[in-house]
């Protein structure tokens, strides 16, 4: 069988990304639509997503990724164990992230992982990073009141980025007093974060919460 390669790199910037993703029927994709939901933005493969799905059955999993090839895989094998509370799409969040929202009902988003984004280190590429504050808006008008926001990443300026980015927006507070949670509040690791910590380098985590924003404080 031949093997796929995958581009490590996608310029969510470039022409081929620019058109959003079509409204979610989400009916027939959860077999309980009524379950919250649990969004992660970046899914990669979508090892994490499958083994949360597993353990944690009463909630729904999205996993977003714009490398299409790996959502290809990554759905055949949720459909060969049968997970009926996962989902994996195709698409640019940047761009994709209101239409698929916008048809879910009230408070049903309760939980967004964010974990080790691409970084793109060069200040020229910083658009292309995805937490920018439009998609903080974006999270901070979906998020259910009292869901939660989970970041982490290897690269410290990256995760300084994003967590200064929900930091600035009224809606999110951050648990711990701004400082770099040690552990993991979730039950399943990453690939990467599995990697990282084996190697003994830090991975840098934040956790905020969604609370009401009454008159815009």
């Amino acid at each position: 069988m031949a093997v796929v390669r995958v581009r490590q790199h996608v310029n969510p910037l470039a022409q081929k990304y620019l058109t959003p993703a079509s409204p979610l029927e989400w009916e027939k994709i959860y077999a309980e639509l009524n379950q919250p939901l649990h969004l992660d933005i970046g899914c990669a493969k979508g090892r994490f997503l499958l083994n949360m799905a597993e353990i944690e059955p009463n909630w729904n999993f999205l996993g977003l990724e714009i490398r299409e090839p790996l959502v290809v895989e990554a759905n055949k094998l949720r459909s060969q164990l049968n997970l009926t509370n996962l989902h994996y799409l195709f698409c640019n969040v940047n761009n994709s992230l209101p239409t698929l929202l916008s048809s879910i009902p009230p408070g049903t988003l309760q939980r967004v992982t964010i974990q080790f984004p691409d970084p793109w280190f060069k200040n020229r590429h910083a658009k292309r990073r995805v937490v920018q504050p439009e998609l903080v808006e974006i999270l901070a008008n979906y998020l259910a009141v009292d869901g939660v926001v989970f970041l982490q990443s290897d690269m410290e300026f990256i995760a300084v980025e994003m967590r200064d980015r929900f930091t600035a927006h009224p809606a999110f507070k951050s648990v711990g007093a701004g400082k770099w949670l040690t552990e993991n509040p979730l039950p399943v690791p990453t690939e990467r974060e599995v990697t990282t910590q084996k190697k003994s380098e830090p991975v840098y985590r934040a956790l905020f919460v969604k609370r009401e924003v009454v008159n815009g404080e």
